[in-house]
């Protein structure tokens, strides 16, 4: 039987604390629970800004952690800095600017490739793994093979932010394309962003992609029925 990852972000966790500046809700706590409830691994994302992830949460993190922690991390040398010496099982390469309210899109590996290059050696270097969140574009998938990455992570926001069938058979079907390309070539596959109780199931057609990382509406559906049940219940949608 096919296996599928599921990832949990929980950034929105730090969110909630850093809006009054306290010490709670705790996101090792939040980490664990996802951890008891099925997640393969806990994503977050240490921004430039130090907007909700703060570079605390990542020690303690990587200390209470028995599944993977995949950092989520800008082309940035402070960054990676840090990573070096949190040493998560994984980095993903993002885009960042300092006004978006989420990642608008993928990183332009094509743009910024001697960089790229340059992080993902410095991690492999120190057993960190690498992967890259990228469009489903052909040129990207392509790039991000070229600079060393072994792993992209596809961005499905147009997928998810799609109004009408013809518009999600459409997206479905770029990123099923998309999928395949990178498979043949020999990246692994991971897919996030946008991504609910309604619109992930649809996406588990797709059978190139390993995992999917999902983050805001599990924390929303948190507030409903709890950290734990919103978790199992997006397993049991990837089974």
């Amino acid at each position: 039987m096919r296996m599928i990852s599921l990832g949990v972000n929980i950034d929105h966790v730090a969110t909630i604390r850093e809006a009054r500046k306290i010490d709670y809700p705790d996101t090792v706590e939040a980490a664990l629970l996802c951890q008891s409830a099925g997640a393969n691994s806990i994503v977050c994302h240490l921004r430039e800004d130090r907007r909700h992830v703060q570079d605390k949460d990542l020690y303690r993190l990587k200390d209470a952690l028995e599944v993977k922690l995949n950092l989520e991390m800008a082309c940035s040398d402070e960054i990676a800095a840090i990573a070096l010496d949190v040493k998560p099982f994984q980095v993903t390469l993002v885009p960042e600017k300092r006004k978006e309210l989420t990642t608008e899109g993928g990183l332009d590996v094509c743009s910024c490739k001697s960089r790229v290059k340059k992080i993902i050696a410095k991690m492999e270097k120190s057993g960190i793994r690498t992967s890259l969140f990228v469009d489903p574009d052909p040129r990207q998938i392509k790039a991000a093979l070229e600079v060393g990455a072994h792993t992209i992570e596809l961005h499905t926001g147009e997928y998810a932010n799609a109004k009408n069938k013809r518009a999600v058979k459409r997206e479905f079907d770029v990123l099923k394309n998309a999928s395949t390309l990178a498979k043949s070539i020999g990246l692994s596959v991971f897919a996030g962003h946008g991504l609910n109780y309604n619109n992930t199931k649809p996406l588990t057609k797709i059978k190139e992609i390993a995992e999917y990382n999902i983050g805001h509406s599990i924390i929303a559906r948190a507030v409903f029925v709890g950290l734990q049940r919103a978790v199992k219940e997006m397993k049991a949608l990837l089974r």
